[in-house]
């Protein structure tokens, strides 16, 4: 069992590469099992491992946190599978290069029925006062900027992973009174993305924004099929 710990959970774009480098799995663990293999898992939580050099891991056993550590943009887990050193894919070990369905997948059968991996998910959402940039979610600076009666804007901001080719994403704003204050339609996606966000949002026309309960809604769809949604609102203050 190999550990590090302590790394902070910030995107790789804020930090820059030099600061990470030697570190790129950032927090994690190494597991080593019998006959040569062993498993990696990077980019964990900071100070969630539960684990320590010389523990004994049995299966099932929770080892941490998905984080934000390491050489990455966005909070995933880095999973991997070696034997002798040599990296394996888990899904089709021994597979012949260049032939499908071929190999043998390390996977315990009843895994898939326990798993309920879903096809995509929404990371983050919210209410900011200014035009949002993909750094001011991950570092969270956003959740400082929420709007209020006089706020010069009201932008509602969405983040989802998993993304795919063609998938359509649509943000609407709503006003107190029900009425569609700010709509985006994002165009069909062109190619798959790992992490993806919009925003819509309106400028202040009077002196204050009318109080009251203003709600966001995301819908994401797939091949005309709803796969996603998440609505939010934001309460201002007489």
């Amino acid at each position: 069992m190999h550990t590090r710990d302590g790394m902070d959970d910030v995107s790789v774009k804020v930090v820059g590469k030099a600061a990470i480098a030697g570190r790129e799995c950032g927090n994690g663990a190494v597991v080593e099992h019998e006959n040569g293999w062993s498993t990696q898992y990077c980019h964990m939580a900071k100070g969630s491992l539960r684990l320590k050099p010389g523990d004994r891991v049995s299966s099932g056993q929770a080892l941490g946190l998905v984080g934000l550590s390491g050489n990455t943009e966005f909070p995933h887990l880095h999973f991997t599978v070696r034997h002798d050193g040599t990296v394996v894919d888990p899904f089709a070990e021994g597979a012949v290069k260049g032939e499908c369905s071929s190999g043998r997948s390390l996977w315990q059968p009843t895994l898939n029925t326990v798993s309920n991996y879903p096809a995509a998910e929404i990371i983050n959402a919210g209410f900011a006062d200014r035009a949002v940039t993909m750094d001011e979610i991950e570092t969270g600076e956003l959740k400082r900027s929420l709007p209020g009666s006089h706020s010069a804007a009201i932008v509602a901001y969405v983040r989802a992973i998993g993304l795919q080719a063609d998938d359509e994403q649509i943000l609407e704003l709503k006003s107190p009174e029900g009425q569609v204050i700010a709509e985006y339609r994002a165009p069909k996606l062109p190619r798959d993305q790992a992490q993806y966000f919009i925003s819509a949002g309106r400028k202040r026309g009077g002196v204050v924004w009318p109080p009251g309960t203003y709600r966001a809604t995301y819908v994401l769809r797939r091949k005309a099929a709803e796969i996603g949604r998440r609505s939010f609102q934001l309460d201002i203050a007489p």
